[in-house]
C-alpha cells in the first residue's frame, strides 16, 4: 500500500488546526469512556472523595441537561476552535433574519458522521452566530447517554449540548421572551450509516416528532442544510441489506447510537486514519417555516407541516447545490 507522506514543511498555524482536530475526534470517540475509566479509578486511590463528591454534586444536577443545559460563553469562545474552524473551513451562511424574541427548531441535515458542520457553528462561537444572528442563543440536543457519564456530561453542557429527550425540546421552546433556538440532527444517529462523499440521502420521512413540537408551542421551523458534510469521511461500504448494514443497525437498536466505520487521514500521511480530510463545509441556514399553536395537533396537522418542511428543505438545497459544486442533476433522496 501507497503511504502519501505529509510534507515536513507544514507552516505552524496549520499543525496547530490539525491538533486541535484530532483532539476533537479524541472527544467524539473515546473522552466518554476515559471519564467513566477515571471515576471508577479515583474510587479506589486516596483521592476517592472526589468521585464521591461528584456523585453528590452529578445527582444534585441530573435535571440540568434536560433544562437548558449549562453553556459557557467562556468555552466556545475558545481560540481553538478558530484552528478547528479554519482546518476545513466551515462557514455559516445566513439567507434570513431571524426575531430574537421567538424561539426556534433548526432541523440540521445532513447528520454526517460526526455532524462537524453543526458542532462548529453551532457549539462554538468561531463562524459568527451570535453576530448574524443577535439574541439568539443555540442549544444542539445530543442522546441522554452522553449525560450520564460523569465529567464528559460537564464538558459537552460548556458548548451548549443538551438532552435530547423530549421535555429537553419541551423546556428551550416554552421558554417566555424566545431567544433558544433548539438544534436537532433531524436524521439521527440512524443517517450517519449512509454518510460517504457523493452521498444526499436523508432520513426524514418517518421523523416527525420535531414537526409536532413546532405545532404544540408554535414555534418557526429553520431548515438547516450543510453542504460538505459527507464529504470529510469515508466509509466502509454497507449497502442496506448487507451483513455490515444489518450488524451497525441491530448495535443501534441495542445502544442508541450508530457506529459507522469511517476513515480518513492520518496526522503525518494523507493515506490513512481518523482525522478528517480538509474538505470545505457550508451551513446554510435558511428561511422559518411560521406554524401556528396548537396544543395538540392532529395527525393531519402534523404531516401538512412536514410535507411543508420536506419542501422547503428541497428548495433550500436546490437553490445553493451549484454556488457548492453538487452537480445539477443531484437531488435530495428522502428515506
Amino acid at each position: 500500500m501507497h503511504v502519501d507522506f505529509a510534507p515536513l514543511r507544514i507552516p505552524f498555524r496549520r499543525r496547530l488546526q490539525t491538533l486541535v482536530v484530532l483532539q476533537w475526534v479524541f472527544s467524539f470517540l473515546v473522552l466518554a469512556q476515559c471519564c467513566a475509566a477515571l471515576f471508577v479509578t479515583l474510587l479506589f486511590t486516596r483521592l476517592w472523595f472526589v468521585s464521591v463528591l461528584y456523585a453528590t454534586w452529578w445527582f444534585w444536577d441530573r435535571r440540568t441537561p434536560s433544562r437548558g443545559g449549562r453553556s459557557s460563553r467562556y468555552v466556545r469562545s475558545l481560540r481553538l476552535w478558530t484552528y478547528f474552524r479554519d482546518y476545513f473551513p466551515i462557514h455559516l451562511v445566513k439567507t434570513a433574519d431571524l426575531d430574537p424574541k421567538k424561539n426556534y427548531i433548526f432541523g440540521f441535515h445532513p447528520h454526517g458522521v460526526l455532524v462537524t458542520g453543526a458542532f462548529s457553528n453551532f457549539c462554538t462561537e468561531m463562524t459568527g452566530f451570535q453576530t448574524k444572528f443577535p439574541g439568539l442563543k443555540t442549544h444542539m440536543l445530543m442522546l441522554p447517554l452522553w449525560f450520564r457519564i460523569p465529567f464528559f456530561r460537564d464538558y459537552i453542557m460548556s458548548a451548549g449540548l443538551v438532552s435530547s429527550d423530549k421535555e429537553s425540546a419541551k423546556y428551550l421552546l416554552k421558554q417566555e421572551g424566545g431567544g433558544n433556538v433548539a438544534v436537532i440532527a433531524i436524521g439521527g444517529a440512524p443517517e450517519a450509516l449512509d454518510a460517504r462523499p457523493g452521498a444526499f440521502t436523508l432520513q426524514v420521512k418517518n421523523r416527525k416528532g420535531f414537526c409536532k413540537l413546532a405545532l404544540q408551542f408554535g414555534v418557526a421551523l429553520v431548515p438547516v442544510f450543510s453542504f460538505g458534510e459527507n464529504e470529510v469521511f469515508d466509509q466502509v461500504n454497507n449497502p442496506k441489506g448487507s451483513f455490515l448494514r444489518r450488524l451497525q443497525e441491530r448495535l443501534q437498536a441495542l445502544m442508541g447510537i450508530s457506529l459507522p466505520l469511517f476513515h480518513a487521514r492520518g496526522v503525518f500521511q494523507y493515506s490513512f486514519g481518523l482525522i478528517p480530510y480538509r474538505k470545505s463545509i457550508h451551513t446554510i441556514v435558511g428561511k422559518p417555516i411560521e406554524v401556528e399553536r396548537s396544543e395538540n395537533p392532529t395527525l393531519v396537522e402534523i404531516n401538512e407541516l412536514h410535507q411543508k418542511y420536506i419542501e422547503e428543505l428541497s428548495n433550500l438545497f436546490e437553490e445553493h447545490k451549484t454556488k457548492y459544486k453538487v452537480p445539477e442533476d443531484r437531488h435530495l433522496i428522502f428515506t
